[in-house]
C-alpha cells in the first residue's frame, strides 16, 4: 500500500523489540502500546512546527488521530503498510502475544468461560481478541500519543455529543477519545491525507 510518510516513520520500535513474552500479558501489552503512543505522539509535536511553514492548515490534534488510527490498525492486525520486514516481525510478535493473552482469557473458569470461548474460538489470528483489547484500551492510548499536546485543540466540536470542542490538549473533559479515524477503514485515511497533501 502507498503508505503517508507519517505512516513510514510511525515509531512503535519499542513492540518491535519486546522480548519477554513469557512476562507479557494484556496489563503489559497496553503499557508498551502506551509507550509507543507517547512516543510517536513526541516525534509528531517536535516535528509539527516545522511541518505548518509549508502546510499552515496542518492541526496537531488531526495529526495524532492519524497516528493513533494507524497504531490501532497495527494492534488489530488491520495494517496496510506492506514497506519491510519489520512489519512482518511485529505482526508475528504481536500473534504470540495475543495467542497468550487468548489462552489466558479462554482458560478462565466462571460463568463467562463459555461465552468467552464462543467468541474467541476458531479465530487463529486471534482479530476478534484484537479488536475486543483496542475498543477496551484505545482510551488509554490516545491519552499516551497526547501527552504534551499543550495547546491542541481539534477541528471540531467532537465531545459531549458533538457539542463541545477538546481542551487545549487534544481531549475531552470527559475523557471520551474525540475521534473515530480508528474506526475508518486505513485507506480512505491515507486517501484523504495524500489528497491534502500532508
Amino acid at each position: 500500500a502507498c503508505a503517508p510518510f507519517r505512516r513510514l516513520n510511525l515509531c512503535v520500535r519499542n513492540l518491535e523489540n519486546i522480548s519477554a513474552l513469557d512476562k507479557i500479558n494484556k496489563d503489559t501489552l497496553l503499557a508498551d502500546v502506551c509507550l509507543a503512543a507517547l512516543h510517536e505522539g513526541d516525534s509528531i509535536r517536535s516535528d509539527h512546527d516545522k511541518y505548518k511553514l509549508t502546510n499552515s492548515s496542518s492541526q496537531i490534534c488531526t495529526m495524532l488521530a492519524r497516528s493513533f488510527a494507524d497504531i490501532g490498525d497495527i494492534i488489530r492486525g488491520k495494517d496496510l503498510y506492506l514497506g519491510d520486514n519489520g512489519k512482518d516481525r511485529l505482526e508475528n510478535k504481536l500473534k504470540e502475544i495475543f495467542a497468550k493473552i487468548h489462552k489466558e482469557v479462554t482458560s478462565t473458569r466462571g460463568k463467562n468461560m463459555q461465552a468467552l470461548q464462543t467468541r474467541y474460538g476458531g479465530d487463529p489470528n486471534y482479530y476478534q481478541l484484537r479488536e475486543d483489547w483496542w475498543n477496551n484500551n484505545r482510551k488509554m492510548v490516545w491519552r499516551a500519543i497526547t501527552c504534551g499536546a499543550a495547546g491542541g485543540e481539534y477541528f471540531r466540536k467532537t465531545c459531549g455529543s458533538a457539542k463541545t470542542p477538546t481542551n487545549k490538549q487534544c481531549r475531552c473533559t470527559t475523557r471520551v477519545v474525540p475521534t473515530y479515524f480508528d474506526y475508518v477503514p486505513q485507506y480512505l485515511r491515507w486517501f484523504e491525507e495524500w489528497a491534502k497533501g500532508e
